[in-house]
């Protein structure tokens, strides 16, 4: 259909820039939606303008901008035709903006040594499209036209832009060294500690298509704190990378399940990493560790061939009376993958994680490698899998290989899927992530996604889900039918019903939500409701509910969340979770509060306030941030960071507490 508001594109080009120049045409301005100013805003609930460019115009991998009117930017590289997207990536881009009475005006300058491309002497040829969102319609509008479910950086339908001629060649090399203060206090801190450090972190495009990075001292002080999660399972939960340098390029070393947009897989890169950076520089409860200095080399060496290597070296930890708490260890990662036509890509990838020799401490180590491949075939159907395999001189089990094949279907209207999995007793990816071993996993998925376009609804999708998991003899641990509905609102929002029939097998007694569960078989049934507003609302929110039998107990889960941002400056998001749990002839309770605030005054000046209570740890968290971008991806950041208990009535105790004061300054050549 014809967009309902004109636009407006025009592009230019110096010896340094590439230009951007658009008028988006609106009949009421006033109603602009702009959710914030922050880099890498909430893009779903904004009015904004998206440039995607393939600058190799291999049809595969690109940069993509999203532009909201108040001038954030929302920036992030795509590999494999938006398979795989990485938002940690930032660039240096120029851009402003202006509202008037009949449109909205954006003018973005972004430098040439931003965008890697092949600096050839004559023409260039690269993959462009433009998208706009008009979010009060909850409308999307394309320039290259691209289906429903697909989004703007989907390369392989992109348009062409022409014209480009004799380009610089840039030096690309970026110093961005920083100096820190802090001080810290607490239970798990000397009283009053001060200290301070200085890091460097350097980035080369050795050529125009393979980048070096290189750190020492690499400091995260800035990031904010882990969200805490409660564990209703009897398998480990996953905890995403929050830190930048590991996440730029991320994309590139991911090995794993996969989650693919607008399809339902069943399986998730939260079940299983191969390799998971969070196991560099942070301990298993959570610790930073000091990392010494790395290394990361990325890109690509001819026209197929993409490639990836990490090399990382953690200090030592001393705990009192001189006991090492941590040994120091050294991370190595390759990564290789051969880019096939239409998108399809195989690829390989050998992980090791030593620990450094010290004294009489044995040298310990784990080691993991794999094949994968990733095929897409007429356009809409997807074929992955992976062989892997682990060794250590410890190992847990005697099968330390992990397999997995995958194939979906997407339509305009249908989806379907199914995998199967299977992972030994003592595969153990001691650099990575798995949630459940010693399995075999059958899945499989049909649904459909009729369009309706009235009584604002815009798209109704029900579907079954079955999945099972059985022992690697064959006899059934897990077996999960859900017959679920999911509707699409007009304005953004839906709602999700499903009915869980569950069965579950323990072999042993097993501890579930910290309670000791008999072995036996057990089986039950678990409703659930969901309900989210439109995001783009001055007042928006969700509403979860599921409840049911739960192994010999009972459960009944509760969450909510509310977001109040009555302007692009301040946001105030609430939320709370609450589990009643009857279980092995227990009743407790376990509650979860969050609050986040956010405002920011201009583009460049930011403060962030987050505070959690977990009421089943007594723990509260305290992290209050404040940012000043002095230049660009250049910041001042004055960060407060404290964790108290309550586990003891009597008393409140700070566990830990800090405050730190860190400036960084890009330095770009």
């Amino acid at each position: 259909m014809p967009a309902s508001e004109h636009t407006v594109i025009r592009i230019l080009y110096d010896d340094k820039n590439l230009y951007v120049g658009a008028v988006l045409h609106d009949s009421d301005p006033e109603n602009l939606i702009i959710p914030g100013l922050e880099q890498d805003y909430d893009v779903p609930n904004s009015d904004m303008l998206g440039l995607a460019f393939d600058t190799y115009h291999d049809q595969q991998n690109g940069f993509v901008f999203a532009i909201n009117p108040g001038g954030a930017v929302w920036d992030a590289q795509v590999f494999n035709d938006q398979a795989s997207i990485n938002p940690a990536w930032e660039g240096i881009v120029d851009v402003e903006t202006t509202v008037n009475d009949s449109s909205w005006v954006v003018e973005v300058a972004i430098p040439f040594s931003t965008l890697r491309f092949n600096p050839i002497i004559g023409d260039q040829i690269w993959g462009v499209n433009f998208t706009r969102r008009l979010r009060r319609r909850n409308e999307d509008s394309m320039w290259a036209p691209v289906p429903l479910q697909y989004r703007v950086y989907r390369f392989s339908l992109a348009g062409t832009l022409t014209g480009l001629r004799d380009l610089p060649r840039g030096r690309n090399l970026w110093l961005k060294p920083y100096v820190l203060g802090n001080r810290l206090d607490g239970t798990r801190h000397e009283p009053g500690t001060s200290d301070g450090d200085v890091g460097l972190d350097i980035k080369w495009g050795l050529t125009p298509r393979l980048t070096l990075d290189l750190t020492t001292n690499t400091d995260f002080s800035q990031v904010e704190v882990d969200t805490e999660q409660v564990n209703l399972t009897r398998f480990s939960l996953f905890f995403p990378e929050k830190r930048d340098f590991f996440l730029e390029n991320e994309g590139t070393f991911a090995f794993q399940d996969m989650s693919l947009r607008n399809f339902r897989t069943g399986s998730s890169p939260r079940s299983f990493r191969l390799f998971h950076s969070r196991r560099i520089g942070l301990s298993e409860t959570r610790e930073p560790l000091p990392i010494m200095a790395g290394a990361r080399l990325t890109g690509r060496v001819g026209e197929r061939l993409e490639i990836g290597v990490l090399d990382m070296h953690t200090r030592a930890v001393e705990g009192p009376n001189g006991l090492t708490m941590s040994h120091a260890e050294n991370f190595a990662v390759a990564r290789v993958k051969g880019q096939l036509s239409g998108g399809s890509a195989i690829g390989a990838m050998f992980v090791n994680r030593q620990q450094s020799r010290t004294g009489n401490h044995p040298l310990t180590y784990n080691r993991a490698y794999g094949i994968d491949g990733n095929f897409n075939l007429f356009s809409n159907v997807f074929v992955s899998g992976y062989l892997a395999r682990t060794e250590e001189n410890d190992p847990l089990g005697n099968d330390q290989k992990a397999s997995m094949v995958q194939a979906a279907w997407r339509s305009a209207i249908w989806n379907i899927s199914g995998l199967f999995k299977q992972v030994g007793d003592g595969f153990n990816p001691g650099l990575g992530f798995i949630d459940r071993t010693a399995v075999r996993r059958y899945y499989g998925t049909i649904g459909i996604h009729p369009k309706v376009r009235r009584a604002g609804i815009l798209e109704v999708n029900p579907y079954l889900d079955a999945d099972a998991y059985t022992a690697l003899d064959g006899i059934l641990e897990t077996r999960t039918l859900t017959p679920g509905l999911k509707v699409v609102l007009m304005d953004g929002g839906s709602v999700n019903i499903e009915y869980k029939d569950r069965y579950e097998q323990l072999f042993t007694t097993t501890t579930i939500a910290g309670t000791n569960v008999s072995a036996g078989t057990y089986s039950w049934r678990e409703p659930s409701i969901r309900y989210a507003t439109s995001g783009s609302k001055t007042l928006s929110g969700m509403f979860a509910f599921s409840g049911g039998d739960f192994y010999d107990g009972h459960r009944m889960s509760l969450s909510a969340s509310a977001t109040y941002r009555p302007n692009e400056h301040f946001s105030l998001d609430l939320s709370m979770q609450h589990n009643n749990l009857e279980l092995a002839g227990e009743d407790f309770t376990a509650n979860l509060f969050t609050t986040r605030l956010q405002y920011g005054r201009d583009k460049r000046t930011f403060f962030m306030g987050f505070l959690q209570y977990n009421e089943t740890t007594g723990e509260l968290i305290t992290n209050a941030r404040f940012n000043f971008i002095h230049a660009p991806l250049s910041d001042i950041f004055l960060v407060y960071t404290e964790r108290r208990s309550f586990s003891d009535k009597s008393m409140a105790s700070v566990l830990e507490r800090g405050i730190t004061l860190k400036v960084t300054r890009l330095l770009a050549f």
